[in-house]
């Protein structure tokens, strides 16, 4: 079992893997997110997608989420794995857990992950439908990257 709290991984998620990393006498609620590739996207039928990353930044990204969700909620403890290359239809793509003393806190914490993750992570991927395919610049899909990736420049911003 792997030790690290946040990594970028291109095999399978375990579930039970990252829940481990989190379990702790203190804790009386654990909650996992998990994201999953789904068939239909606004309408289209997706075959499968292809997740790529920055992925030494990706890693660091997560750090700093975990980081964040510290500072608001103090006895929380984190675990993200994030899958890439070819995902097929109901494979895991991201597993979150979270980890807290009372319920609520795991909960809130779980969905911050989740949105900040969109946010800041530096994830792309390519949806591959029935009738084409396009490269998503981000996991809020507002970019998208005509050459598969973006430019040095836009990593770093």
């Amino acid at each position: 079992m792997s030790k690290s709290l946040f990594e970028i991984v291109k095999e399978p998620i375990a579930l039970e893997e990252v829940t481990n990393k989190v379990i702790r006498r203190e804790a009386g609620a654990i909650t996992t997110f998990i994201g999953t590739v789904r068939e239909f996207t606004y309408g289209k039928r997706t075959l499968f997608l292809e997740y790529q990353a920055y992925e030494k930044m990706a890693v660091k990204m997560l750090e700093r989420i975990g980081n964040e969700i510290k500072e608001k909620w103090k006895d929380a403890e984190v675990a993200i794995t994030h899958r890439i290359g070819k995902l097929e239809i109901s494979d895991i793509a991201v597993v979150i857990a979270v980890s807290t003393p009372h319920r609520k806190d795991a909960y809130e914490a779980n969905e911050y992950a989740i949105e900040r993750i969109k946010q800041i992570v530096p994830i792309w991927k390519k949806e591959k439908w029935e009738d084409g395919e396009e490269w998503i610049g981000d996991q809020l899909e507002k970019i998208s990257y005509p050459e598969g990736k973006p430019s040095e420049e836009a990593i770093n911003d």
